[in-house]
């Protein structure tokens, strides 16, 4: 960790993903042409089905972001681009027994999606709202 603090004071972006520490630069025009922002609610139990709407159809699930009364914003990297992805961020917050952020809001978070288009974008949203997982108020 303390590695880390050295090379972030040199003004290298470093980000603290499920899978590790990766440099900002490897996320940096990828062919995402689009990024748009979502908001969800669900259960913990509805979270791989959120996650697999999303990777199945073109988009990667850049972060997770919700609305702390005292904190204000908080935001976890996730990077999630595959199903493969998928089960591998799932196992990590089992074998740590680690609560989503989520939690902290009754379900309601945002989403940083990355697309190709804005079309994948559009489909994206779509299907969650069909699912029940696209936060309407």
């Amino acid at each position: 960790m303390g590695d880390i603090a050295l090379i972030r004071a040199k003004g290298i972006e470093i980000l603290a993903t499920p899978r590790g520490y990766l440099s900002a630069s490897a996320f940096k025009g990828e062919g995402s042409l689009f990024t748009g922002k979502i908001a969800c609610q669900h259960s913990q139990s509805d979270t791989v089905t959120e996650l697999n709407i999303i990777v199945d159809n073109g988009g990667e699930v850049v972060d997770v972001q919700v609305e702390h009364p005292v904190y204000g914003t908080l935001t976890g990297e996730l990077h999630i681009r595959s199903r493969h992805d998928v089960i591998d961020f799932m196992k990590r917050i089992a074998s740590n027994e680690a609560a989503m952020l989520s939690s902290l809001t009754g379900g309601v978070h945002l989403h940083t999606l990355a697309c190709n288009d804005e079309e994948t974008f559009l489909r994206i949203k779509m299907e969650l709202q069909e699912a029940g997982i696209l936060y309407s108020g």
